[in-house]
């Protein structure tokens, strides 16, 4: 497919109701389009259900050259492509899981320029096979997406260090690329806080972006918290909510891939149609979980957070959080599947007896992810002399257990600098409280969902004032959730 540029705006708009068949954008949709096909660069906070795919989508149709879709799940990649190829449009994906002849197939589309919009990982962007193709002169790149941009403050850190390196993308590949090529970069979540804003502008190196801040209130999202005082107490309030939902669709948010399976069986033996789904599962395994969700053949999905990025249905009734998130950014982002098509819908989080006395569950979950954390800093600490002042990330990574996150680690305390994607220069003295500032920042992060549960607030107005939105949140009352409605 081979389009030449809009030359009005008109253009756009006749391409967006001929791809996806709507009269005219919501606000700030066509803002944001616009941005993009000026080659600008961009942060975009907007509410799930709120149209972010479009607003990435249609710029890169309506351009020549590739649009780069960074996006931290395999199930995402597959909903959004899948959609794009039912409609006959020139999209691929590459993750680690595909057949080798699929991938082959894929990289010879890349090479030939018949793509419009390649999904990938920051992990597979960062593949040898990959990038080596993408700094092809030849290979027009026009924009660089970050799709769920709150994955790189949650996971870039401890868990997928590549999101620290993207950064350097952008000047790594223009460096390839005729002179005057311009990338430009846009970064699209729905949950991202002053803190969490600012993380992603410098790790991504935004130049001069336009901000698209939009709140993350919803009318007919009605928010409750309720204790429970035993691990039996958890599974019958579950219970007893489901059973008043009449067979109205939704979905149960679990910690571990084993809350998953444990429970779909136990609803299994209760008569109700359901299914574990986590990361663990095969991409066919996920789909057909996912269509039968869809198509309402399943009432509900016990899921992980792998669950519901990109997927959607307007008629999600009730979201319930077996266990609270571990960030407030989990939660919006899970409880906003709910009521994507305006209709009331029902967030329900249980949560242990505070003392942990009776029910020590919650109280032990947040004490091993907050272990776990620590350990990685202290290892980071120790290692922080062992590593070379310069090298490259990948011998790190193969020589030091863990190398790969004390350098994430290192840079995100103001420590490090990435000379490109695949190479780092320390800083020739090591500020060992840097790290030691930034654990305690994660900390208070963690912090923030404990209070969010034992506030006596209006429960959106915390949201509001926790995601930056402090003159909206004064005085804020939304009269539907379960604290308003206690007067």
């Amino acid at each position: 497919m081979n389009r030449t540029e809009p030359t009005s705006w008109n253009d756009v708009r006749v391409a967006f109701q001929k791809i996806w068949g709507y009269d005219n954008f919501r606000p700030p949709q066509g803002e944001i389009v616009r941005s993009l096909l000026e080659k600008r660069d961009a942060l975009i906070v907007l509410p799930t259900g709120g149209g972010k795919s479009i607003c990435f989508q249609l710029p890169a149709l309506l351009q020549t050259g590739l649009t780069l879709v960074i996006s931290p799940l395999v199930a995402l990649m597959e909903n959004q492509v899948q959609e794009l190829r039912e409609r006959n449009l020139p999209a691929a994906l590459l993750h680690s899981e595909l057949p080798a002849q699929q991938r082959l197939k894929t990289l010879a589309a890349l090479e030939r320029q018949q793509l419009r919009l390649l999904y990938l990982s920051p992990e597979t962007l960062l593949s040898a096979p990959v990038w080596e193709r993408l700094c092809l002169p030849q290979i027009e790149i026009n924009g660089l997406i970050l799709d769920e941009a709150h994955c790189l403050v949650q996971w870039g850190d401890t868990f997928r260090p590549a999101y620290r390196r993207l950064g350097v993308v952008r000047p790594s590949l223009l460096k390839g690329k005729p002179k005057g090529t311009k990338i430009a970069i846009a970064a699209f979540t729905a949950t991202a806080d002053p803190s969490a804003q600012q993380t992603i502008r410098s790790v991504l190196q935004l130049q001069q972006p336009k901000v698209f801040l939009i709140s993350p209130y919803r009318d007919n999202l009605n928010l409750k918290v309720q204790t429970v005082w035993t691990p039996r107490g958890r599974r019958q309030q579950m219970l007893k909510f489901i059973q008043a939902k009449s067979e109205q669709i939704g979905l149960v948010y679990v910690r571990s891939r084993r809350d998953s399976e444990e429970l779909a069986q136990w609803f299994g033996q209760r008569g109700y149609v359901t299914a574990a789904y986590h990361a663990g599962l095969s991409a066919e395994e996920r789909r057909e979980i996912e269509g039968r969700w869809l198509s309402g053949k399943t009432q509900f999905v016990i899921c992980t957070c792998a669950f519901g990025m990109g997927i959607n249905k307007p008629d999600v009734r009730w979201v319930v959080h077996f266990q609270s998130p571990q960030l407030l950014s989990e939660y919006i982002q899970e409880v906003g599947r709910g009521g994507r098509d305006g209709k009331p819908s029902d967030a329900l989080t249980l949560v242990s007896e505070p003392t942990g006395w009776l029910n020590p569950e919650d109280k032990q979950r947040r004490q091993f992810f907050a272990d776990k954390v620590r350990s990685q800093y202290q290892d980071t600490q120790r290692l922080v002399k062992k590593l070379p002042v310069e090298g490259e990330v990948a011998a790190v990574a193969k020589q030091f257990q863990g190398g790969a996150v004390a350098l994430a680690l290192l840079h995100s305390a103001g420590q490090l600098e990435w000379q490109d994607p695949f190479r780092y220069r320390k800083h020739s003295s090591i500020d060992s409280r840097a790290l030691t500032q930034l654990s305690a920042m994660q900390q208070e992060v963690q912090s923030q969902m404990t209070r969010y549960l034992t506030t006596r607030d209006c429960r959106w107005q915390f949201l509001l004032r926790a995601f930056g939105l402090t003159k909206e949140a004064v005085g804020f009352k939304c009269a539907h959730c379960d604290n308003c409605l206690k007067g």
